[in-house]
């Protein structure tokens, strides 16, 4: 089986580059796959995670104006494909490009659209009354020009109301990692990954670790993610007089220690499209407490059973969830262990047979 990704890059530390690096090398060293990734401008910058030794990785330049860079991007493209001869293209972008690929290549195989975010994410906060517009605009686009795919892919349930379309299926993410060994819940410390951005909600939780600090002042919360100075975050920190007790790392290659030192999980994002770290987190046995925004994290907890959902955007119920999990040692370790034995059902191995299951089939459908 030839497979051909398209992508915009697989340098970042990022959630998109991350679950790519696991398929792709699940699917080439396990599975057998001859995997190929198009990638554009990447040059010699390494890579943040890793990638199997076996991938064949295909960087073509695209620059200039927005007409040539559509005139290399496609051409650039369709050499890829004439050299490869894949027998299934599967496009991890979300931007809108990627959904006229279809009409532009005429479709020389079938052809898989991977969503990875939800469409809250382009919104961002306060958005202008010309930006919801635009955003309107693209949407309508993008759900005609979706259903040129031969299958549109989702990852969670909560994402099925943002597109109309009969080709959608759900295929969640993968463990990236399920390490042997599990936090011992007995460190004072909880734990945030993921960038600085109004997505991830590290304002609300800032303002729910001011009401955790001061019932709990010998606790500590560890953000990790790439860090935006015009968010302002330290300096907010120091406004609600929490700066002793957090502190922002940058992205982290070793992130699966982090988790294990660490005693509980806090998501206070506005919106996902997934939650990655949510399972990470989990595969390491920490029990999580999450906002439950669309879409993910619902579809990932169990309330009551591997942590705790509290109403999107309550900071006092996320401080008052987490104040339960500190207080209780053995509710603590009790929810770290469930986490560890509910979220197996993301393991590689079964979540990428459910993309080697669609791969074969869309072959066989275009063999006749």
């Amino acid at each position: 089986m030839n497979l051909l990704y398209i992508t915009n890059g697989i340098v970042g530390a990022g959630g998109l580059e991350r679950v790519l690096s696991v398929k792709a090398s699940y699917l080439s060293d396990v599975l057998g796959y001859e995997v190929h990734i198009l990638v554009l401008n990447q040059g010699d910058i390494p890579q943040f995670y890793d990638f199997s030794p076996n991938i064949h990785i295909h960087d073509i330049k695209v620059i200039g104006s927005p007409i040539k860079y559509l005139y290399h991007y496609i051409k650039g493209i369709k050499n890829v494909i004439s050299i490869v001869k894949p027998d299934v293209i599967s496009v991890c972008d979300d931007g809108l490009k990627a959904f006229f690929l279809p009409t532009i290549l005429g479709k020389p195989c079938p052809m898989v659209y991977e969503r990875h975010v939800s469409k809250a994410i382009t919104l961002g906060a306060n958005p202008s009354k010309s930006k919801v517009i635009y955003e309107k605009i693209k949407y309508f686009l993008m759900n005609k020009l979706g259903k040129t795919y031969n299958r549109f892919i989702i990852l969670t349930e909560g994402n099925r109301i943002e597109w109309n379309l009969k080709n959608i299926a759900v295929i969640s993410n993968p463990l990236s990692f399920y390490p042997e060994a599990s936090s011992n819940s007995s460190s004072k410390k909880v734990i945030a990954v993921g960038k600085q951005s109004y997505q991830k909600g590290y304002d609300l939780l800032l303002q729910c670790w001011k009401l955790v600090n001061q019932r709990y002042p010998d606790w500590e919360l560890n953000i990790y993610g790439k860090i935006f100075k015009e968010h302002k975050l330290t300096e907010l920190s120091e406004e609600l007089g929490i700066s002793k007790s957090v502190c922002f790392f940058e992205p982290n290659s070793e992130i699966q220690q982090k988790y294990l030192e660490s005693s509980i999980y806090v998501m206070s994002s506005r919106f996902e499209g997934f939650g990655m770290v949510l399972i990470e987190a989990m595969a390491c046995g920490l029990p999580c407490v999450s906002f439950d925004c669309p879409c993910g994290p619902s579809d990932i907890i169990t309330d009551e059973i591997d942590g705790f959902l509290v109403p999107n955007g309550n900071i006092v119920e996320l401080a008052n969830k987490i104040g339960v999990l500190i207080e209780n040692d053995l509710q603590r370790k009790q929810f770290g262990l469930s986490a560890k034995e509910n979220v197996k059902r993301y393991l590689p191995g079964i979540i990428i047979k459910e993309w080697d299951l669609l791969f074969k089939t869309l072959k066989s459908e275009n063999s006749f």
